[in-house]
């Protein structure tokens, strides 16, 4: 649990970065950076369930967004919650959920894959080595 909170820190950081250096009318501010990306992951983790449950009872067509409305939702709560993250324009707002959850989901996906496997490996081998030397 510990380690898929770092990564989902790790993914939202880098996520905010790309978002502010492609997308014009999106700012970040080194002073309120660390909690602006500590407001989106605990907003992303609180809201995700919470927008799917509400898209499975109300709204079914459009549980496949729930990523992306959820991200959407986050990215607002941390614009509310610092100054760090500013969003000045019509498009920003479209685009930067948008890039946000890309990156988000790509990099959760792939480092979770990598993390794990690389652990899961790691403990099979050590287990292996136990049997052997019992």
């Amino acid at each position: 649990m510990l380690l898929q909170a770092a990564i989902n820190v790790v993914t939202a950081a880098v996520a905010m970065l790309v978002a502010a250096g492609l997308i014009d009318g999106v700012t970040v501010k080194l002073a309120g950076f660390v909690t602006v990306v500590l407001v989106f992951v605990l907003a992303q983790a609180v809201l995700a369930p919470f927008v799917f449950n509400m898209a499975r009872q109300y709204a079914s067509a459009i549980l496949g967004a729930v990523g992306l409305i959820s991200t959407l939702l986050a990215v607002w709560v941390a614009t509310l919650v610092s100054d760090g993250l500013t969003l000045s324009t019509p498009m920003a707002w479209i685009l930067t959920p948008l890039v946000v959850w890309i990156i988000t989901a790509l990099g959760t996906w792939i480092l979770g894959y990598l993390v794990l496997e690389r652990w899961w490996d790691k403990r099979t081998e050590e287990k292996k080595i136990r049997r052997a030397l019992s």
